[in-house]
């Protein structure tokens, strides 16, 4: 029976196609591929500083495309073919984003600027947009955290399925600190899966 598998594939043909798949992205050391705003590492955030300069609020955003395919059964190579195996099937192949944030608040004490703590409990605002080539709205996700530390970050599934090779897309996101401010970005996306197909000809899956 097919079964249906979220994740980024195993295979090393398809980690090799990711770089060019996904223009300017990086790689997190499990393998998961991603795009970052902003780009650079796991300490580079936008910051912004309260009117009153007396509160810095910082925020990273990851966009994680995850492709989802099923899986079909091979027989073995030749010879042992009651050796069957899973292996990806490409008419399956679509994708199931799913948004990270980051963010991290911080408070001077007494004098603007410096000496800032991390302390208390936070209220934040999560939110992203995936868009198409024409603006449309195709996704969205928000949630609204209460009592949360002052650096922190999170996941949150897309919840929606996106067809493979439906041009490129724009993810619009944002961080908001309830009553210090918003920090925004975006970041394009290409849809295309065709790096995944070749991943999944026989020839890259092991058949002899």
């Amino acid at each position: 029976m097919n079964r249906t598998r979220t994740a980024v594939l195993v295979l090393a043909a398809a980690a090799a196609a990711l770089a060019p798949a996904l223009s300017g992205a990086a790689t997190a050391a499990d393998g998961t591929a991603y795009l970052q705003d902003p780009s650079g590492g796991e300490k580079s955030m936008k910051s912004m500083w309260t009117k009153d300069d007396m509160h810095k609020v910082e925020a990273q955003f990851r966009f994680h495309p995850t492709i989802q395919y099923k899986t079909i059964t091979r027989p073995g190579p030749k010879g042992a073919e009651e050796y069957e195996r899973k292996v990806g099937d490409p008419k399956t192949l679509a994708w199931a984003p799913v948004y990270e944030f980051a963010w991290s608040v911080a408070d001077s004490q007494g004098v603007k600027k410096v000496l800032t703590t991390k302390d208390g409990k936070q209220a934040l605002v999560l939110h992203a947009v995936l868009r198409d080539a024409r603006r449309a709205e195709v996704a969205r996700v928000h949630q609204e955290l209460q009592n949360r530390p002052a650096t922190g970050r999170t996941k949150v599934p897309g919840g929606k399925r996106i067809t493979c090779d439906t041009g490129v897309y724009t993810v619009e996101w944002s961080v908001t600190r309830t009553g210090y401010g918003t920090l925004t970005g975006s970041l394009p996306w290409d849809s295309s899966c065709e790096q995944y197909r070749t991943a999944f000809t026989p020839k890259n899956q092991g058949a002899s």
